[in-house]
C-alpha cells in the first residue's frame, strides 16, 4: 500500500510562514509522498515561493507539485518553479516523474490544467481567436497529461497518479456557484485520465467544492484544496498493482478515503 499525502491552495505568504511546517514534519509517520496541487503562493512572487520552499525543504518524504493560477499571477512562474526545485521539490507541467518508494515505482503525471467547463456546458474551439485559444490551451494541458500517464505506464509504474490544479470533473466542484464551473476545470482533463489510465487524480482550485468525485471511466478524483480538507493535508492509500494500471474502465479501484 502506498500512502499519498496531498494538499493544494495553501496560498502562503511571508505573513503565514511556518504555519504548515509542524504538520509537514509528521509526514514520515503517515505518508510516503507529498503532492502539492497548486496555488502554493498568494500572488506568485519569488518572496512567497521562498516561504513555500522553507515549509517543504528537507521533509522526510519526496515532494511533487504543480503550480496553480495564483502562482502565475506575477508572470514569474519559472522563477517560482526554480525556487521550489532548489529545495528538492519536483515541479511538473506536461510531464511525469517516477518516485521509488521501497521497491515500488510510483508515477506522478502533472499539469496545471485550465478551464472550459464540462460535458454539455463547455466552451468550444469556435468563434473568436481568443475563445479558440482558451480551449486549445486546455486541450494542450490535457494532451500533455495523457502522454505523461502513458509514458509512466511504459516505465512499469505500479501506481500512477494524475496531479492537476484545475478539476477534471464537476462532482468535486459541488458547493461552488454553477456560474463559475467553466473557470474551475474541464472535462478534457478527465478524458485524458480515462484514455491513459490512472489510479487517482488529485486537484485543488475549488475552495468551496467537495472532496470526492470520479471520472466517467471510474478513476477516483480528490479535491485537496485546503479549505475543503480543513486540515494540513489528506492521506490516501493506494494498492500496489502487480502490473501497471490499465486505462480506466478496466482499472483496479484505488482504496482511497
Amino acid at each position: 500500500m502506498i500512502r499519498v499525502a496531498a494538499v493544494g491552495d495553501i496560498h502562503l505568504s511571508p505573513e503565514s510562514a511556518g504555519v504548515l511546517r509542524p504538520a509537514f514534519e509528521t509526514l514520515g509517520d503517515c505518508a510516503d509522498l507529498l503532492l502539492l496541487a497548486g496555488d502554493l503562493t498568494r500572488h506568485g512572487t519569488v518572496e512567497e515561493a521562498r516561504v513555500v520552499a522553507r515549509e517543504v525543504a528537507g521533509l522526510p518524504v519526496p515532494v511533487v507539485a504543480v503550480l496553480g493560477n495564483h502562482d502565475y499571477q506575477s508572470d514569474l512562474q519559472d522563477e517560482v518553479t526554480a525556487v521550489l526545485e532548489e529545495v528538492g521539490v519536483t515541479v511538473l507541467e506536461g510531464r511525469g516523474t517516477v518516485v521509488r518508494i521501497g521497491g515500488t515505482r510510483v508515477g506522478v503525471a502533472g499539469t496545471k490544467g485550465f478551464g472550459g467547463g464540462f460535458a454539455g456546458r463547455s466552451g468550444g474551439e469556435f468563434g473568436e481567436p481568443e475563445m479558440k485559444e482558451f480551449v486549445r490551451y486546455t486541450r494542450r494541458c490535457a494532451e500533455g497529461l495523457a502522454a505523461s500517464l502513458r509514458e509512466l505506464r511504459e516505465e512499469d509504474c505500479a501506481v500512477r497518479i494524475a496531479l492537476t490544479h484545475y478539476s477534471p470533473v464537476p462532482e468535486t466542484l459541488a458547493g461552488e456557484p454553477l456560474e463559475i464551473y467553466p473557470f474551475l476545470g474541464s472535462y478534457l482533463l478527465a478524458e485524458a485520465v480515462d484514455e491513459a489510465g490512472a489510479d487517482l487524480v488529485v486537484h485543488g482550485h475549488a475552495h468551496m467544492g467537495s472532496e470526492h468525485g470520479m471520472t466517467g471511466g471510474g478513476v477516483r478524483v480528490r479535491n485537496v484544496a485546503q479549505p475543503v480538507l480543513g486540515r494540513a493535508f489528506a492521506v490516501y492509500r493506494l494498492p500496489v498493482h502487480a502490473r501497471p494500471a490499465p486505462p480506466a474502465g478496466v482499472a483496479a479501484r484505488a482504496e482511497v478515503g
